[in-house]
């Protein structure tokens, strides 16, 4: 079931305090937090036709996938973000863990598995290298060492600009330390063990970045982000914007879809709502922008407005990388196909960086890394509201230019060309996953290839970028905060915060707290 008031078929009406634009989970999280702190009336615009951004899921005839979400960390009873999530759910969202290998890496023919639990975790390698226990102990205490400084990291973003001036600088002392290292940089401090590297890196798509590019806060955030083990939204990942919705609309919110915002007001160098694509002006004291910061400052806001300190940032730090989907679907159940929920990390073999760097100079390169999730077998619903059936996505990197002269094509109808360059994309794919599950050839019965032209269109994402800005050591040493030097306009999401699901909420608890008081900080993320 699609989410939200088709914006084509009836207008918009009455005051709102806030509008958000997008609704991805940094706009959905910033709306609900609003909606039920302050009861503010908030306004959310999707240019898409359902709301939920990366949450969303599509459908074809006797199948779903979901395009972003393919498990989430510490949301089990005493995780961290179970607290977030329930607040802004109020309750209404449901967690199934993934089994206790909830991530396979293969480098080539090795296989080697992430088990749920610190100390499983590390009994597991240490079983594999036993050579190494005591930089792997080193490993994860640093992991978790970068993790709690980044408690007062991210609370810096959320004051006000003035106290942030006289407390930032020891707010964030700690985590830049972390930060302003690169993965491969502090994994060459801990072990000369390759291998070992390739397996503890190999988590680096869910940001990606390779080691020597990555920041080590990333890293660290996604490895301690699944230490304690993995989870997925009962009912798919569509079913975290369902329940965040009714919180929004308790309030006197509204979510509307096919609903494009062309520019932000700025009167005054004040923000006074949003134009929309066709000309009808929304006017509210608050806009909130999920857009991320290259589309708010390089599209949504008028030039002659846009801060220099924007400029800068967005000159400093490049947009991420896009990604290669291909969805499958089967007519059989995933306990007749063998299928677990485990995720599978692909890999020709441990050389990271020279893979990526290969593949992006030459698609026609072996493919540097492929992901392989089962979200059928993740979601216990999913037999019921689909028997007989099972999907799976698999998911690589791709460059925006590869595609970029069919980016004036529709969404449907780039033509010959596009469909074979697809075609030969989704025929490799295909020949690593069958290396690892062979028991899928010859049995799919549909399948559908999405290209960074996809993101592009349905996610306003200027290159069909995956994960906003890149998420190198520069990233963290700019100002990215949720207050802009516009008045009225704020910034939430991924792109204040760090990357995926996780991230984006931050982001919007981050942004909520930065209009309403840093104290949301203490009440949203509290137990």
């Amino acid at each position: 079931m699609d989410i939200g008031i088709s914006y084509k078929q009836r207008p918009i009406s009455g005051n709102y305090d806030a509008i958000v634009i997008g609704s991805g989970i940094g706009g959905l999280t910033a709306a609900a937090v609003l909606a039920r702190r302050a009861r503010k009336r908030v306004l959310v615009l999707e240019r898409h036709y359902t709301a939920g951004g990366f949450t969303h899921t599509f459908t074809r005839p006797g199948y779903e996938w979901d395009v972003g979400v393919h498990y989430i960390g510490q949301v089990g009873e005493h995780g961290p973000l179970r607290a977030p999530f329930d607040y802004i759910t109020e309750g209404r969202l449901d967690w199934a863990p993934l089994p206790d290998v909830y991530d396979r890496v293969y480098l080539g023919d090795r296989s080697y598995d992430f088990v749920a639990g610190t100390k499983r975790f590390l009994a597991t390698m240490k079983d594999r290298f036993p050579s190494e226990a005591r930089a792997l102990d080193r490993y994860v205490d640093l992991v978790k060492a970068c993790g709690r400084s980044g408690t007062p990291y991210f609370l810096d973003k959320a004051l006000p600009s003035a106290v942030s001036r006289v407390l930032g600088p020891v707010l964030r002392a700690r985590y830049l330390r972390h930060a302003r290292a690169t993965t491969a940089e502090v994994m060459a401090s801990l072990t000369r063990d390759r291998e070992l590297v390739s397996v503890l890196t190999a988590q680096f798509g869910d940001y990606g970045l390779p080691p020597r590019q990555s920041s080590f806060a990333i890293h660290a955030a996604v490895v301690g982000h699944y230490l304690g083990g993995a989870y997925f939204p009962v009912g798919g990942s569509s079913a975290i914007a369902r329940a965040i919705a009714p919180t929004i609309e308790s309030a006197g919110g509204a979510i509307y879809v096919s609903a494009e915002v062309a520019q932000v007001i700025v009167e005054g160098g004040r923000a006074h709502g949003v134009r929309m694509t066709d000309g009808r002006e929304v006017r509210a004291p608050v806009v909130i922008s999920d857009a991320g910061m290259a589309n708010t400052f390089g599209h949504l806001v008028p030039a002659a407005s846009v801060p220099r300190a924007a400029t800068q940032a967005l000159s400093r730090v490049s947009a991420s990388v896009g990604h290669m989907c291909l969805y499958l679907g089967f007519e059989h159940t995933d306990e007749e196909l063998g299928l677990s929920g485990t995720n599978l990390w692909i890999y020709p073999d441990g050389n990271h960086d020279e893979n990526i760097a290969r593949f992006l100079a030459d698609p026609e390169a072996p493919l540097p890394l492929v992901y392989v999730s089962f979200p059928s077998a993740k979601d216990p619903t999913f037999r019921e509201r689909h028997p007989g059936r099972a999907t799976v996505d698999v998911i690589t990197l791709a460059r925006y230019d590869w595609f970029e002269r069919w980016s004036g094509s529709r969404w449907k109808k780039r033509g010959a060309d596009y469909d074979a360059l697809k075609e030969r994309f989704t025929e490799r794919i295909l020949e690593v996953l069958f290396s690892k599950v062979p028991q899928l050839r010859g049995k799919i019965a549909f399948k559908e290839l999405s290209t960074p032209l996809t993101t592009r269109h349905f996610g306003g994402h200027p290159h069909g970028e995956l994960y906003g800005l890149d998420h190198t050591p520069a990233r963290f040493r700019l100002p990215l905060r949720p207050a802009t030097s516009i008045r009225g306009l704020f910034l939430t999401g991924q792109d204040i915060s760090t990357c995926g699901v996780a991230g984006a909420l931050l982001g919007g608890v981050i942004a909520a707290a930065a209009i309403e008081g840093p104290r949301v900080l203490v009440e949203v993320m509290r137990p």
